[in-house]
C-alpha cells in the first residue's frame, strides 16, 4: 500500500493536486450526542442558560467547516461554497444528531470539512449544556455520503 503523505524518505507532505481537475464535490456527516431528558426539554424550551444551543452549535459547526486546514495537519485550504449543519432530536432515547454538509468546487474533498463540522457541533451542545449534566455522550461520527472527484461517489453502508 502506497501512502500519499508521505514522501520516499517517510517524511510527511501535503498531496500534490495541481495537476487534479476541478469538480464539483460535496460531503454529509453526521453524528449523534446522548444526553439526558432534562436536556431534551431545555434544548427543546430555549432555557439553557448560556443560551439558543442549537443555533449557537449550527454557527460553531460551520465555522468548523471554514477552519477545518487550520486544525488537521496537511488538509488543503479549500474554498468552500457552501456549509449546512442540521438537527434531528430523538426524544424517545434522549438523542440529537447533527449533519453537516459541505460543498465547493475544488481539487480535492470536503469530507475532513464536513466530519470536523459535526465533531465541533457536537462539542459545542455538549459545552452549553454541561452545567445541567457532565453525562453525555458523542458517538458515532461519520461520513455518510461523499460525491465528486477521482474516487467518486462514496454511500455509507449500515452494518
Amino acid at each position: 500500500m502506497e501512502f500519499t503523505h508521505f514522501d520516499e524518505d517517510g517524511n510527511a507532505i501535503m498531496v500534490d493536486v495541481s495537476d487534479k481537475e476541478i469538480t464539483k464535490r460535496t460531503a454529509y456527516a453526521r453524528g449523534t450526542i446522548q444526553v439526558n431528558h432534562e436536556i431534551i426539554e431545555h434544548i427543546k424550551n430555549n432555557t439553557i442558560e448560556k443560551g439558543d444551543v442549537l443555533g449557537v452549535a449550527r454557527i460553531a459547526g460551520i465555522m468548523a467547516a471554514k477552519k477545518t486546514s487550520d486544525m488537521i495537519p496537511l488538509c488543503h485550504i479549500l474554498m468552500i461554497t457552501n456549509v449546512t449543519v442540521d438537527f434531528e432530536i430523538d426524544e424517545e432515547i434522549n438523542q440529537i444528531h447533527a449533519f453537516a454538509t459541505v460543498k465547493c468546487k475544488g481539487k480535492t474533498g470536503v469530507e475532513m470539512e464536513a466530519l470536523h463540522a459535526v465533531s465541533v457541533t457536537l462539542l459545542t451542545i455538549y459545552d452549553m449544556c454541561k452545567a445541567i449534566s457532565k453525562e453525555m455522550e458523542i458517538k458515532n461520527i461519520h461520513l455518510l455520503k461523499k460525491t465528486g472527484g477521482k474516487s467518486g461517489e462514496f454511500n455509507w453502508q449500515e452494518k
